[in-house]
């Protein structure tokens, strides 16, 4: 059985719930192929994915929200994106479909989440499963104008799979189709290297991760010299002058190369960053409390905010807050008000991903 996984390029979360059901679909099925077919970063896809054998195919599948920076999204330029992906698209799905046809194996694909997912199962006339807590249907319906033809043509899309499996943090999508809810969608972390832990052991201060996702965003070294009671840990910015800036401050830590926010976690007391469900899933799987800054002009956000209330402790920051250093670090978490979510999301979406491959 061939598995190939339409995933989206909007952003890292979409790569990094995947590479954990990738992880079960492996360990119940050593014999299934694993294809990934993204335009997401190969050296994010590389971290992620590493240890499985998942075969890469370099393909744009949707534009989702062309973002302005890690907390804003550019209504125009994602029209712009749009627009030139309709016009790329047929020669894709046909050449996708030839390939796929040409591997001389069943075939199923898996949608997170783009909507010509649907055409290219279609196409080959294989079964189709969506793995998503939204989709660009609701994201683009509130902008109305010029997004309205997008937002019907993706609803249209998402009516024709097999099966949904409901994320957690997830909108309402009414795609009219059999469903599985699953929980916690998170990788196993792995052991940290010896000299970083060792770095870490060294001081008592409390540690908090710094995430924004793959944009990240850039604070004021100043504002982390305020919390000169807390150690924070931030992913290694790709300017050499950010990175001397950052290495600079007494109680900063740079994650060494190879190594993933996720590794971390298990070490950290909180995180602070955006709203985001990867980023959500793995603070929640290892019990990290989050300072969350509010995220303006994307539907999910909502979702997420409320589940994060809901399912995990947490303090809700504004931007204005971010910028000027009241991080509220010093306070307590605001208590979940309702209990966990499950832990076994990705072994869940596994299995059923197997089942409807009659395995």
């Amino acid at each position: 059985m061939l598995i190939y996984s339409c995933l989206s390029s909007h952003g890292f979360g979409h790569a990094a719930r995947h590479a954990s059901v990738l992880a079960e679909l492996h360990r119940l099925s050593p014999g299934s192929r694993l294809v990934v077919s993204t335009a997401v970063d190969p050296r994010f896809l590389g971290l992620v994915f590493r240890g499985l054998p998942v075969e890469l195919r370099r393909c744009r599948w949707d534009v989702g929200m062309v973002q302005s920076d890690a907390l804003g999204t550019d209504p125009e330029a994602t029209l712009a994106a749009l627009a030139d992906l309709h016009e790329e698209l047929p020669d894709q799905i046909a050449a996708e479909a030839a390939w796929l046809a040409a591997q001389s194996s069943p075939v199923l694909i898996v949608g997170d989440v783009p909507p010509a997912a649907a055409s290219l199962a279609e196409r080959l006339r294989v079964p189709l499963v969506w793995m998503a807590n939204f989709g660009w249907d609701e994201i683009y319906a509130p902008l109305d104008g010029a997004f309205s033809d997008y937002a019907q043509a993706a609803a249209e899309a998402y009516s024709r799979g097999d099966l949904l499996l409901r994320c957690p943090f997830s909108l309402a999508m009414p795609w009219g189709l059999r469903e599985i809810s699953i929980g916690l969608t998170a990788s196993q972390p792995r052991p940290l290297p010896r000299s970083f832990e060792q770095a870490l052991s060294t001081d008592a201060r409390p540690r908090v991760f710094v995430g924004f996702g793959g944009l990240g965003f850039a604070l004021d070294d100043r504002l982390l010299r305020g919390w000169s009671s807390h150690r924070f840990v931030l992913s290694e910015p790709a300017l050499a002058s950010e990175r001397e800036r950052l290495a600079a401050c007494s109680n900063v830590l740079l994650l060494p190369e190879g190594v993933r926010p996720l590794d971390l976690l298990p070490h950290c007391e909180r995180h602070l960053g955006k709203p985001g469900y990867s980023s959500f899933c793995e603070a929640l799987s290892s019990d990290v409390g989050l300072h969350v800054v509010r995220r303006s002009g994307f539907a999910e956000a909502t979702a997420l905010m409320d589940g994060l209330q809901r399912h995990g402790r947490h303090r809700i920051l504004s931007r204005h807050q971010l910028e000027t250093g009241d991080w509220q670090l010093d306070q307590p978490l605001h208590p979940a008000k309702d209990g966990p979510l499950a832990n076994d999301g990705a072994a869940v979406a596994a299995q059923a991903i197997l089942d409807c491959c009659g395995g």
